[in-house]
Parts: structure tokens; sequence; C-alpha cells
């Protein structure tokens, strides 16, 4: 169970809708929340300048301000809060303070378009997600929004989840947290196996090509297969085989379908740049219109895949040796 939750804010415009998903979840499963706010303040500044002592207090004045502010919204909810303040590197200050709070889940908010990017890549969200000791929340939200109070009030939901799947590790380990929240949602699983054309013309459908059919057979019955090991009472579970781009095919699904939420693996060794297929999970949080969970570490100790086949399983056959996603 997801019990100990942490979400890292800055207060921004940007950090609204994280702030509603946090508290909405926490709500929902009855877990604690702890919400840090970092004081940025960089190595290279010299803390005895009073102007920099100055600069530093007027920062967490305004922020433990705010925390008490934010603590007393959420307590009216029912949700039991504790605020943190830290100084430092905010990437480093969130990871360190999921370490000392034994966190299940990181709920972090991000930019939209253009502005994704820069938050993404080489800075704050893109650090936590490689360096967590747990799954991240990155939550969008579009310059637009800013100025939208009604897109920023939707209400929460989360009733259908879009697990991409190849069958590696990573992604296994992904599906095995994905099947702890939508547990806990009471919500649906759409696992996702994308099939990468085998030359990129102009066409990306399956084809029908002898060869390509008993492949398609193969990665279906291996869908059916972990399908039916994740079949629990109170979760509906699904599979979708597909054609095209992994990330194209990925976020065209999490639309179509549609879903509120997408679950995916990432590699934290060299950043979420080395995923599978080359940068996808890189391109899926930098495009989803939905919140997004990236799994580096599903923090689910002893016997967290127990509902997903074992390696020796049919499903995890040597094929598995191909990562198509």
């Amino acid at each position: 169970m997801i019990k100990r939750m942490l979400f890292a804010t800055d207060f921004s415009q940007w950090a609204r809708r994280a702030e509603d998903y946090a508290c909405a979840l926490a709500c929902s499963w009855k877990a604690s929340l702890t919400v840090l706010c970092v004081a940025e303040f960089p190595p290279g500044l010299n803390p005895d300048y009073l102007v920099n002592q100055q600069y530093l207090a007027d920062l967490l004045k305004a922020e433990s301000s705010q925390l008490v502010d934010f603590k007393g919204r959420a307590e009216l909810r029912g949700i039991a809060v504790t605020t943190r303040v830290a100084t430092g590197i905010p990437s480093e200050e969130v990871i360190t303070a999921a370490r000392a709070e034994d966190s299940d889940l990181i709920v972090v908010g991000t930019r939209g378009r253009t502005g994704l990017a820069h938050v993404l890549l080489g800075s704050t969200a893109e650090r936590v997600i490689r360096g967590a000791p747990c799954p991240v929340l990155t939550v969008r939200t579009e310059p637009e929004d800013k100025e939208d109070t009604s897109a920023l009030s939707k209400p929460i939901t989360l009733e259908r989840i879009l697990v991409p799947v190849d069958f590696s590790d990573c992604s296994l380990d992904a599906l095995g947290y994905a099947a702890v929240v939508a547990q806990q949602a009471k919500a649906s699983l759409m696992l996702l196996h994308v099939m990468e054309p085998v030359s990129y013309g102009l066409d990306f459908t399956l084809g029908q090509s002898r060869a390509r059919r008993l492949e398609v057979e193969t990665w279906t019955k291996r869908l059916e297969e972990l399908v039916s090991s994740l079949q629990h009472p109170t979760m509906q579970v699904a599979s979708q085989l597909r054609g095209g781009f992994p990330a194209d095919s990925i976020l065209d699904s999490a639309q179509t379908l549609p879903c509120d939420l997408i679950v995916m693996g990432t590699h934290g060794r060299r950043g979420i740049s080395h995923t599978i297929s080359g940068s996808v999970a890189e391109a899926v949080l930098r495009k989803a219109r939905c919140p997004v969970i990236t799994v580096r570490s599903p923090k689910l100790g002893p016997g967290s895949r127990q509902t997903i086949p074992e390696e020796d399983s049919p499903v995890l056959s040597p094929s598995r040796q191909r990562s198509e996603v």
C-alpha cells in the first residue's frame, strides 16, 4: 500500500495542479503527506555575507508562511500533514527528504510545452526522477492553465491507468507498482505493447507478412498471459498491441482510450534519456496530457512482483531479450 507521500512544491502556479493531486490521493488513500519546500541556496553563495543571509531569511519566512496555510487547507480535508523546509539544491533536498520520510511516492509539478523541456531536462524534476528512492508522479500544468482557474480546479479522477510494457525488468517493476496504484484507486489497467516497424517507411501498421503475423501472435499471447496473471476481484485488466513509434503510440493511446495516468519504467543510472528504446520516457513526460508516474525503484519490498509471472514463466520466454516499447 502507498501510505507515505512526499509533495515537493515551490507554491508557484505550476505547482497548483500537483497540489490538487497530492491532496486528493492522500485523502483517498488515507496516506500521510509530507510537504517539502526548498529555499534554493546554491553552493557558490557565501552564507556569511549579510545580503545572502537576508535573502535566505526572507525566503524561509515566506515559505514557512505558505506551508502553514497549506497545512491548514489539507487538515480540513482530514489529511495528516507534516511540513519540511530545507535550504540547498532542490533536487538533492527532495531526494534526501524522500529517504528520510521513507516515502512511497513523490509528487512534483512540471510546466507544459516548451517550458517542460527546461524543467525536466537536466534540472530539478529530471534529477529527482533519476535519483529518487521511490516512484515519482509528475503533474503537468500548461501555460494557459495559469489564467484558467476552471482547468486547475477540475476534479481528480483516476479510473484508467496505461502501462507500457516491453517485458524488461524495468517495465515489469513499473507494472507491479501500477497494479498497487490501481487496486488502491479502484482503477482499471491497460497494458500496452508497441511493435516498432521492421523498417521505418510510411507503413507503421502491424503488417501482413507471415513472419509479422507470427510475431503479432507471440506478443499477443504473452500479453494475454500477463493480463491473466494480474487479474484481481477489484481491478479490471486489459491489453493492447500496437505498431508504430513507441512514444507516439503511448501518447496516442493515453488520449484515445482515454487514460487518467501513465505508469512507466525508467532506468536511473544515466537519467531518463537512457530508457527503454532510447528516450521514450523522456518523450512521454514532455508531451503527455495526463500525469505520469515514472518508476525507477518500485519500493514495494520483497515479493513486490507477486502479481507478475516469475522469470521462468512462459510469458518471460527467451524472446524477452527484445525490447519494443
